[in-house]
């Protein structure tokens, strides 16, 4: 089978050759190992082998987001500003909103060595600062969406893969204003004004969803933070508060033209199964082995593969860091948990991937296992 033929495949349920297999962020596309921005990892040559490989060889699922092309003036530029600078070769940038008489400041940290964004000073510290964010004018929704990036890169990819649209859910863009204790502790004890930022999320993530279904129908998806109220971190009575209820009119928008919903939630899962469920997801990853998660994958396919395409279920850190005999091992026991019995479908895939500049030998080894194991 083609490589956009089996992922096809698997969405419905279908039967395929071979599980389709993943490197998730990795997909041969949007790494340009040429770019010399000091912030492009990819431009070391130890990532290019493995650039190749993904390109040539997995099936590639590439993530898109989706902007709107006219949307209402944001209200927020009234009052806010951003300003970036490079000090000692990092960039620091900085985003102020007044709001309420107070200056609510976030701050974010980009090292050239690392692939990825730090929250150094989240925007709300306390509940008064939430409460001042609440006053401030909501952001209308737009109306038509752009579609070009995705149509451009499902044109690039041929038969090699497919275009994941990309959200957040209303808890991902809630939870990610405060830092981890506070959330909790406001999410916790502070329902009804949660509630209240939910809802104001809400009521500009929803209607943008039903305009991306409507334009690009068909394509698969994935909601980002469910896992922000996952166990430790709230109960399950609050996952259905704070995701179910706003996730679930997501999902029937997704489906409603066609779409595949996959769930994205790291971490502890068993508690919350029967909810995503129960919200009609398609599909969900990354499915973490313990002990960075709780449930085997065997245990969710079996109680829950009927109706979803698994994704996972192997630790980019043991990518990193096991044996390639190991790794094999892990490999080799995915698949066979993953195709055990009826279900609807499994996709191998790792739960992230390497930020860092320099792409070690023994990881790209068993990048290229995994390669040899699905191949068989």
């Amino acid at each position: 089978m083609k490589r956009r033929e089996r992922l096809m495949a698997t969405l419905r349920g279908e039967n395929v050759d071979r599980p389709p297999l993943s490197f998730y962020e990795i997909n041969g596309l949007d790494e340009n190992p040429a770019d010399e921005n000091p912030f492009n990892v990819y431009s070391h040559p130890s990532w290019r082998p493995l650039i190749d490989l993904a390109r040539e060889h997995t099936d590639r699922i590439v993530i898109r987001h989706v902007p709107y092309k006219s949307a209402a003036p944001d209200p927020m530029e009234k009052v806010s500003s951003t300003e970036s600078v490079i000090s000692e070769g990092r960039r620091i940038t900085t985003r102020r909103i007044n709001a309420g008489g107070r200056t609510l400041t976030g701050r974010t940290r980009r090292d050239p060595d690392v692939n990825t964004t730090w929250t150094v000073e989240h925007l709300l510290k306390d509940v008064d600062d939430l409460r001042a964010f609440l006053d401030l004018p909501s952001r209308a929704p737009g109306s038509e969406v752009v579609t070009d990036p995705v149509i451009r890169t499902e044109s690039a990819l041929g038969e090699t893969g497919i275009v994941m649209i990309n959200t957040p859910d209303p808890l991902n863009l809630a939870a990610s204003l405060f830092n981890m204790a506070d959330y909790t502790v406001i999410a916790m004890t502070e329902k009804a004004l949660f509630h209240q930022l939910l809802e104001r999320l809400a009521s500009y993530l929803l209607p943008k969803t039903e305009a991306v279904a409507k334009a690009l129908p068909g394509r698969l998806w994935r909601i980002c933070g469910p896992e922000y109220a996952s166990p430790p971190y709230l109960p399950p009575a609050l996952f259905r508060e704070y995701v179910c209820r706003y996730v679930t009119p997501m999902i029937k928008s997704i489906h409603e033209y066609g779409g595949y919903a996959r769930i994205h939630s790291h971490g502890n899962l068993k508690a919350i199964l029967d909810d995503i469920a129960a919200m009609g997801a398609d599909g969900l990853d990354p499915i973490e082995p313990p002990p960075q998660g709780d449930v085997e994958l065997g245990y969710v396919r079996e109680r829950y593969g009927k109706d979803m395409v698994l994704f996972g279920n192997l630790e980019v850190s043991d990518i990193e860091n096991l044996s390639t005999d190991q790794f094999a091992e892990k490999v080799k026991r995915a698949l066979r948990e993953g195709t055990a019995g009826a279900g609807r479908g499994f996709v191998l895939m790792p739960s992230a991937c390497p930020y860092g500049r320099i792409l070690s030998p023994l990881a790209l080894r068993n990048y290229e296992t995994m390669v040899e194991i699905v191949d068989v």
